[in-house]
């Protein structure tokens, strides 16, 4: 098996915790030859870990990006409004691009993308990672083989988690929309590719609601302070107490605001960012809570729910078919016979990358994809992953409008228009 070489642009969390460890795990396969991180700490870290030489490490992708092909693959793992630009070089400069979601929080800049991969014969791969589990394949699979008829309907709630909620879309990275994406793309742009991989057809139309109706300063409590280490009165009993989280389960979520763990660099931590504000005084405005619901060419319906007031993260899933019902959480999956009346289980064996899997797995199949890569698109191509990405865009634009309707078809045209008027 050849090793395919990749340079790796964004060294966070995601770039450097979830996709680039199958280098280390599987060295025969992958090498990183090149990074680009503007942090000099996970600049260092990563090359570290990598063996990547000095003169292959940059503080920018435009400097990374300047050189001559130095690798097959381009891992793109910057922040939402970051994607564009180095994917648009990455490609015209012929690297085959895995892109971290969502492709961009601009419709125009996912439609430019999806074709400056087809101008330049690339793939263009976005993670959406679900697909590439153990548990969503089987899901599709049983549908494929007609387990249950012809689908009617599904029913899927993404609970984020309480904690995970406050974490990343009041206290962090996604907490507002001006600066990174609203939520049903930066967190449920993944739910709406695997619903449109599991119907496999067009959305027709769709209708949202939701709002921020929680973690605003209408909500703050009586005696809370703008950190919640500044002696608040109700830190004790508050369920977003930022030090019991951050120095108790939460400890491994500690390292997105310092270097080290230990219990000193903590408490600093959270006396000096953001991570450490109350949830009632930051400066989010994406919802905390969102439903969406959808028709397929088929007219089968599909109601998605995703709500930040959840003890545990997780997916649950419903499909109803003509001849049988899936039931999925975690990772069991329940076929239901309507004929036999038997109940069939599916235990899936517990995995060890993130995301069930997905993580993992979706590395391994893109670098197969690229090794045989005979012009035809991935499995989360780019071009797949903008259908998913407009059924997103529109939600949005119905949510905004108080749950108007939005027929796809004529969404997608008036994008085109103003695409083809600028």
């Amino acid at each position: 098996m050849k090793q395919l070489t990749a340079i790796l642009i964004g060294a966070g969390a995601r770039g450097s915790r979830s996709y680039a460890p199958y280098a280390l795990d599987y060295p025969h396969e992958l090498k990183f030859v090149a990074v680009a991180e503007s942090d000099p700490h996970r600049l260092a870290q990563f090359a570290r870990e990598h063996g990547i030489p000095p003169e292959g490490c940059f503080h920018s992708w435009e400097q990374l990006l300047e050189q001559p092909q130095l690798a097959d693959i381009a891992l793109i793992c910057t922040q939402d409004r970051m994607h564009y630009l180095p994917t648009m070089k990455a490609l015209s400069n012929k690297y085959h691009v895995l892109l971290e979601k969502p492709m961009s929080p601009s419709p125009k800049e996912c439609i430019d993308m999806e074709q400056a991969a087809k101008d330049n014969n690339r793939l263009l791969t976005i993670c959406h990672v679900l697909r590439y589990t153990p548990f969503w394949s089987a899901i599709k699979r049983l549908i494929t083989e007609g387990r249950i008829g012809k689908v009617a309907s599904i029913q899927l709630n993404e609970n984020v988690g309480y904690w995970h909620m406050a974490h990343s879309f009041v206290r962090g990275n996604w907490s507002n929309s001006e600066v990174s994406s609203p939520m049903i793309l930066a967190k449920s742009c993944h739910d709406m590719d695997v619903l449109s991989w599991l119907m496999d057809e067009k959305c027709v139309r769709l209708s949202s609601y939701g709002s921020l109706l929680h973690f605003h300063s209408g909500n703050a409590p009586e005696g809370s302070t703008e950190y919640c280490i500044d002696g608040c009165a109700v830190e004790a009993t508050c369920p977003y107490s930022a030090p019991r989280f951050y120095l108790g389960e939460g400890k491994d979520w500690a390292r997105h605001f310092t270097k080290d763990v230990s219990r000193e660099s903590i408490v600093q931590g959270l006396k000096e960012t953001g991570y450490g504000r109350c949830v009632y005084q930051c400066k989010n405005n994406v919802v905390d809570h969102q439903v969406v619901n959808m028709e397929f060419a088929s007219g089968a319906t599909v109601m998605f729910s995703m709500s930040g007031f959840t003890r545990h993260q997780e997916r649950r899933i419903q499909i109803m078919g003509t001849l049988g019902e899936i039931r999925g959480e975690d990772d069991k999956i329940t076929l239901m016979d309507f004929v036999t009346h038997e109940n069939i289980e599916i235990k899936l064996p517990k995995q060890t990358s993130g995301h069930g899997g997905g993580d993992s797995g979706i590395v391994r199949s893109f670098l197969k994809e690229v090794r045989e890569y005979d012009g035809e698109e991935s499995l989360t191509s780019a071009a797949a992953s903008v259908r998913s990405h407009l059924m997103a865009f529109a939600a949005e634009q119905s949510r905004l409008a108080q749950g108007k309707s939005i027929e796809l078809a004529e969404f997608t045209d008036s994008l085109k228009k103003i695409e083809l008027s600028l």
